[in-house]
């Protein structure tokens, strides 16, 4: 089964929560089912869709297993906004079963290309510069795992999916498999589900040894429709990738790589 299979039709409307203080907003105590019904509910499935390419390859993955979508987005302050629209066509789209955007200000705490007035560095990769860029959010991977943690245990399911990557990426520390071990472990001790339940909250990752031509080969293989999605760091005020930051250049690769032709614009 392909995503083109599940193609047509529209989401219901995304809810959004405030950050900090209003946590749970959203999450309706309907939602809120017993120990007995979260053993019999094992396929519904939390994934972090950000809009980009790998959040929307780990999509059709987890459809090709058959779970239950709830797609989890966040408006946390980022410049390139674009990728929210990227997340609303593909959750609707695909038809997930919920898409909920999260609201919140990381621009409070900044230090990131991404969340403060500090250029995004261009042409970084290719001329093989070392380091975490200056594009790594802190702590980002941490708070939207936790959301997508609670979303998870109000919901009663197990299972979350994440694109994280530790091959082709631009060496972020809360993208390696290390890290995602010690979250999944740290979450099965701090929820009430995985001290009361007999089933374990497990962490996807099925991207997280692929290149990035791997990713598009097997998104491809599935029918995902790779013009809906973002990537770019810096795009223009009409939402055109730079096609020079360090996510345009490992996506432009990967396309390459795979045989595939890139079917977004860029401004190269």
């Amino acid at each position: 089964m392909t995503l083109n299979h599940l193609a047509g039709g529209s989401n219901p409307p995304a809810g959004t929560l405030d950050f900090p203080l209003n946590l749970f907003r959203g999450f309706s105590s309907a939602d809120v089912i017993s120990i007995q019904d979260i053993m019999s509910n094992s396929k519904n499935a939390v994934i972090l869709l950000s809009g980009g390419l790998d959040s929307a390859t780990c999509l059709a993955i987890a459809l090709e297993q058959k779970y239950s979508i709830h797609a989890l987005s966040f408006n946390y302050g980022q410049r390139h906004t674009f990728e929210l629209d990227s997340a609303k066509h593909i959750a609707s789209t695909y038809k997930v079963t919920e898409h909920k955007i999260i609201e919140m200000d990381l621009t409070t705490f900044g230090k990131s290309a991404l969340t403060d007035n500090i250029p995004v560095p261009q042409n970084r990769i290719n001329s093989e510069s070392v380091g975490i860029p200056v594009t790594y959010v802190p702590a980002r991977n941490t708070i939207f795992l936790s959301y997508a943690l609670a979303w998870a245990e109000v919901l009663g399911c197990f299972d979350i999916f994440i694109g994280v990557n530790a091959l082709d990426y631009s060496g972020y520390p809360d993208c390696r498999p290390e890290y995602i071990d010690a979250f999944q472990a740290m979450a099965n001790l701090a929820t009430k589900s995985g001290v009361e339940a007999n089933q374990s909250l497990t962490i996807h990752t099925p991207l997280l040894n692929c290149t990035k031509a791997e990713i598009i080969q097997k998104g491809n293989d599935l029918g995902v429709k790779y013009g809906l999605t973002l990537s770019c760091y810096n795009p223009n005020k009409t939402g055109i990738s730079c096609g020079t930051c360090d996510a345009c250049f490992l996506r432009l690769r990967g396309f390459k790589e795979a045989g595939l032709r890139d079917p977004i614009s860029y401004q190269l």
